[in-house]
């Protein structure tokens, strides 16, 4: 029986190009080997304004990499879409707000969902809860993994209830930065105190160093604090560490193993948007120059961070590792990584020996074996 996959990227957020290249990636291995004669791809599009776009114009925006900026004809949400272009090559809509969250017709038809949203709208459990409302089986964590695994100030209180060691953080939220002015200069002393400098102020709802700014200075702090605000209603702000920076990627359910343990080095003065996903700026050593105590242990912290947001089907968790006190510390989980040409997580599997389309199938069987619990 050859299963019907439903592909589902793009989604309203910043990282929507990111997604792009994920699911070129994941169409791909879907369409290599023996994944040939079982899987057929059901390509779904959502825009940046929600809209879902099936059949034709997804598979249009696959094979160019490039967003539709928007959608003028309403039947073209119908499963026989056909995009028309205007002469400035831009495609239209008269109302967006009608056209919002309809689903093509053919998503009656998919029978396992792998949803490749990154960011805020895509991987915080809301359209995991859509899915499971479907009562279809979906690639990676449910509601409360992927809710956990998006927001990084209840991730690390998850992570302190246990025992996982992290980094000195402080949590602000927006009405601290916003709000009366006697708060903010009252917030900038607390963060001093507790952090000193250099420390990294962080959205606490959006992924792909979006919006993480290092700061050295209380000008710099009160800038990173309003420009993080204007991102997210909930920040962090974690003490700066000299550490090295090793990855682990988990695979499973409720009996999950971890792969090796990778290095990322970096020129730039910490690890951005635009090091992370410009091929060249950042190196991966895989599997890490680790001692072999440190690499077990933080595979060990790895499973025990899948099991405390309840995370299922992939993640990567992402350490400190001090070289000169042997701490290591827990950064952050990322339920639904990057599957890019240049991302860690399927890098780290290659180098465990599950080549990258034996990889999509093993998470597509594991959605099945999960169900829609």
């Amino acid at each position: 029986m050859v299963l019907r996959v439903g592909l589902l990227f793009g989604g309203c957020s910043g990282e929507h190009e990111v997604s792009i290249r994920s699911a070129q990636a994941i169409a791909q291995a879907l369409s290599s080997g023996a994944n040939t004669d079982k899987y057929q791809i059901n390509p779904v599009y959502i825009q940046k304004d929600g809209r879902w776009l099936g059949a034709a114009i997804a598979q249009q925006v696959l094979e160019s990499g490039t967003p539709l900026k928007s959608v003028s004809d309403p039947a073209l949400l119908d499963e026989k879409q056909t995009a028309v272009e205007n002469p400035t090559g831009t495609l239209q809509t008269t109302d967006s707000q009608k056209l919002r969250w309809q689903s093509p017709a053919q998503v009656a038809d998919v029978d396992v969902w792998f949803p490749i949203l990154h960011g805020p709208n895509g991987e915080d459990g809301s359209v995991q809860g859509l899915l499971k409302l479907m009562q279809v089986p979906f690639v990676g964590s449910g509601i409360l993994g992927s809710a956990l695994g998006m927001d990084k100030i209840a991730m690390k209180m998850v992570f302190a209830q246990a025992g996982l060691p992290q980094v000195k953080y402080v949590a602000v939220n927006r009405s601290q930065i916003w709000s009366n002015p006697c708060v903010f200069p009252k917030l900038c002393d607390e963060i001093e105190q507790t952090l000193g400098y250099p420390c990294f102020v962080k959205p606490a709802n959006l992924g792909s160093s979006v919006g993480i700014a290092k700061v050295r200075s209380r000008p710099e702090l009160e800038a990173a604090l309003d420009s993080a605000a204007s991102y997210d209603r909930r920040l962090v702000v974690e003490a700066g560490v000299t550490a090295r920076e090793v990855e682990c990627a988990v695979l499973g359910n409720d009996q999950p193993r971890a792969s090796v343990v990778g290095e990322i080095t970096y020129e730039s003065d910490f690890y951005d948007y635009e090091t992370k996903y410009t091929e060249g700026l950042a190196g991966l050593s895989i599997p890490a120059p680790l001692p072999e105590a440190i690499a077990q242990q933080i595979q060990e912290m790895s499973l025990r961070a899948f099991a405390a947001v309840d995370a299922a089907g992939l993640a990567r968790v992402d350490f400190f590792y001090v070289e000169a006190t042997g701490e290591v510390l827990i950064n952050e989980i990322n339920t639904l990584p990057g599957f890019t040409e240049t991302s860690m997580y399927p890098r780290l599997w290659a180098a465990s020996g599950v080549a990258f389309p034996e990889l999509v199938d093993q998470l597509i069987q594991l959605a099945l074996e999960r169900g829609n619990i």
